[in-house]
């Protein structure tokens, strides 16, 4: 025999890897409104983008907990779902109840010592049989969903232990045999590493009285994630080298396929792509300080300035694609981009990062190393400049300067200065870029 639970929680799910709370942009369900498991019922904005997020699960839109233009913590209930228009009336007292804050407090205690039992104590025989195997493939969180499908994990056969049977990602990581991490306490101060006290540090330190007649605004979520992810930028050993490189080819290609809707972006970046084929240190990555990892694939990922933030779109496998191909997925990407629409896979995935301030008469800048990545390239604009050649003769040039920093853990000067001098030779004669 099996118990439906008659009122089920729409949650803030994750919707990247480095979200910690979601703004509700939109509600595209209203209250009262009937919805089926796969409908859009909410617009969240993540530390990224606007995403739509579906429900798991048929029924009634009862309550609405977070309103649009509120934020909520990852995992957070944001909507009650009712199975049928008796249960509203019971879904309404629910939401009173959760917005005293008492049961929200006592739930995880409830959840650890009994999974199946519900927020409201009089829900627990209804929704008891939360670890449910059978029927709930596709009733998992978003971040479940993508690991069953890196390890190939079938989600019918796996126990959710979530609320109401949800399947986590520890569930698929137990289906998966992968031993669950180890948690480190949060009261031994001591034993945090040495970069935990300086990351927080930060923060702390810039909580200071306003300046009389000032406005206070604060982040968005793709500011707070982009502010996150340069102070813990901080903790990585990083080194810089420049290069002069001359760019009067390159920009007599440039006039010859922009027509052709090709960028000065998607040449840089092609050029990168096949100057870091020669050497895989430089895009390769560290993330547990202890060991670094040889990417396969040389993702070109490319600073982007937007309304309220930026964000670094994917070129994937630049290295395999024409710039024809490259500059219609770049096209693609960027209107997607200033749309803030996104998916995870095409702003996180990549190993190497470009930062190009030349179009805006920029000489020169160095970029700060997106954390888990080897190295960023800072490109200058071209300029007319005074050069002499091997024989003592002058004249006068376009010359851009070129500025890598770079993982001193992985990638030494050596690496950086053999990649660079490769790189030059391309833009310098780059008819192998229309190959």
């Amino acid at each position: 025999m099996v118990v439906r639970a008659k009122i089920r929680e729409i949650f803030m799910p994750a919707l990247s890897s480095t979200m910690t709370e979601g703004k509700i942009v939109s509600w595209t369900a209203a209250e009262g409104d009937r919805v089926s498991k796969g409908d859009a019922v909410v617009v969240v904005e993540s530390d990224k983008a606007d995403m739509d997020v579906e429900t798991f699960y048929d029924g009634i839109v009862a309550v609405v907990l977070v309103p649009a233009g509120e934020s909520a913590p990852v995992g957070a209930p944001i909507a009650l779902l009712a199975e049928s228009d008796e249960d509203v009336a019971l879904a309404l007292a629910q939401a009173q109840a959760l917005s005293s804050g008492q049961p929200q407090q006592a739930s995880p205690p409830s959840d650890a010592a009994a999974p199946p039992a519900p927020l409201p104590p009089a829900e627990a025989p209804v929704a008891a049989p939360a670890p449910v195997s059978a029927g709930t493939k596709g009733i998992a969180t978003p971040q479940a969903k993508k690991l069953a499908k890196q390890h190939r994990v079938d989600l019918a056969k796996v126990t959710g232990t979530g609320q109401f049977g949800r399947i986590t990602p520890a569930d698929v990581e137990a289906a998966a045999g992968i031993q669950p991490k180890t948690k480190v306490a949060c009261t031994p101060a001591a034993a945090a590493p040495v970069a935990a006290p300086s990351v927080k540090a930060v923060p702390q330190a810039a909580v200071l009285p306003p300046v009389p007649g000032a406005t206070v605004v604060p982040f968005t979520a793709m500011q707070a994630a982009v502010s996150k992810n340069m102070v813990e930028s901080l903790s990585v050993p990083t080194f810089r080298v420049g290069y002069p490189i001359l760019t009067d080819k390159l920009d007599a290609l440039y006039e010859k396929v922009k027509p052709k809707g090709v960028t000065m972006t998607v040449l840089l970046a092609k050029a990168a792509a096949m100057a870091l084929a020669q050497y895989p240190v430089v895009y390769a990555s560290c993330r547990d300080g202890s060991s670094f990892t040889y990417n396969s694939s040389i993702n070109i990922a490319v600073a982007v300035a937007i309304d309220g933030g930026l964000i670094t779109p994917v070129l994937e496998q630049a290295d395999k694609l024409d710039i024809y191909l490259l500059s219609q997925k770049w096209k693609e990407l960027v209107k997607k981009a200033r749309a803030k629409q996104l998916q995870p896979n095409e702003y996180n995935s990549g190993t190497f990062t470009l930062s190009n301030l030349g179009m805006f008469g920029v000489d020169r800048f160095d970029a700060i190393l997106p954390p888990g990545q080897g190295a960023i390239m800072a490109v200058g604009a071209s300029k007319p400049t005074v050069v002499a050649d091997k024989d003592g003769f002058f004249s006068v040039k376009n010359k851009m300067l070129v500025n890598v920093t770079a993982d001193h853990r992985i990638v030494y000067g050596a690496d950086l200065a053999a990649f660079l001098q490769t790189f030059a030779k391309i833009i310098e004669d780059p008819e192998s870029l229309t190959l």
